[in-house]
């Protein structure tokens, strides 16, 4: 399908049923803006809790809150019609308990009109799967490096590597049967990536995995060099709008300060034009 067609906005079963077809796409969006920019070429549309440090400079996930999380989402619904639209859990949101879980789960879906909720972990967190599919919350998983648990995982590691390989694929075994309908994979060693892919019958989408997985996702302002306060190994920029934006400040500055800005255009006259 090319990348202008009209097409309507997928279900969580349409996205299923991807798995070992055309690749999936996706990219994260906060904004009614970009997520207008970007509805067309998508599948699917992430509202992640990566808001907290792209967009209002929190060191890490961790402070993202359920009213973050909503608002944020509201602004992306507003801006697709043809991608469906997931919302990330944000860290406290669905550990304490299943029925916790379930309780914020709704009211994201609810406030948001989100299609589906994504929420980090694999064996630890199957139970509280199943319960929210049982009960009509579609679930997107997500394993390997989990960013909500960086403080007990040493950080921003890599994940899977050696014997802790077999522990991540249990992880995918475990969202998968428990009845996420996809999976992240973030960073997470190649191979290790291509076996899961291989081995569970959902899609897994890759964000410094595989190109091998069944789909790919970015955080949009990583992939156009608007955040650039570090760039992650598996982060390819596709533009470098950062670079261009401070270039065109310094030129408004530069002309409001030599008066060239505003021009005779750009003011009114003192008369209305007959």
């Amino acid at each position: 399908m090319s990348a202008t067609a009209k097409k309507r906005a997928p279900l969580p079963d349409d996205i299923r049923a991807r798995k070992g077809g055309e690749p999936l796409v996706s990219l994260t969006a906060y904004t009614t803006p970009m997520a207008q920019m970007m509805d067309a070429h998508c599948d699917f549309v992430l509202v992640g809790d990566s808001v907290g440090m792209v967009l209002h400079g929190l060191p890490s996930t961790l402070g993202v809150t359920m009213e973050m999380m909503i608002l944020h989402g509201q602004a992306v619904a507003r801006g697709l019609t043809q991608a469906m639209m997931v919302v990330d859990m944000p860290f406290g949101s669905y550990e304490a308990s299943r029925e916790v879980a379930f309780e914020n789960a709704a009211r994201l879906m609810r406030e948001t009109g989100a299609g589906a909720v994504k929420l980090e972990g694999g064996v630890g967190m199957a139970e509280t799967i199943a319960f929210l599919v049982q009960r009509g919350i579609p679930v997107m998983a997500h394993i390997g490096l989990t960013p909500q648990s960086i403080n007990t995982l040493g950080g921003y590691k890599v994940q899977g590597r050696g014997a802790a390989g077999e522990a991540l694929m249990a992880d995918a075994r475990a969202v998968a049967e428990a009845g996420a309908f996809a999976v992240v994979l973030e960073k997470v060693p190649q191979g290790l990536a291509d076996r899961i892919t291989a081995d569970i019958a959902i899609p897994t989408i890759g964000i410094g995995a595989s190109a091998g997985c069944d789909g790919q996702i970015l955080v949009v302002d990583d992939m156009l060099g608007l955040f650039t306060a570090f760039k992650a190994k598996f982060v390819k920029r596709f533009a470098n709008l950062g670079e261009q934006g401070e270039a065109a400040i310094a030129d408004y500055a530069r002309a409001v300060r030599a008066r060239e800005f505003p021009a005779a255009e750009h003011v009114f006259a003192d008369e209305a034009p007959k």
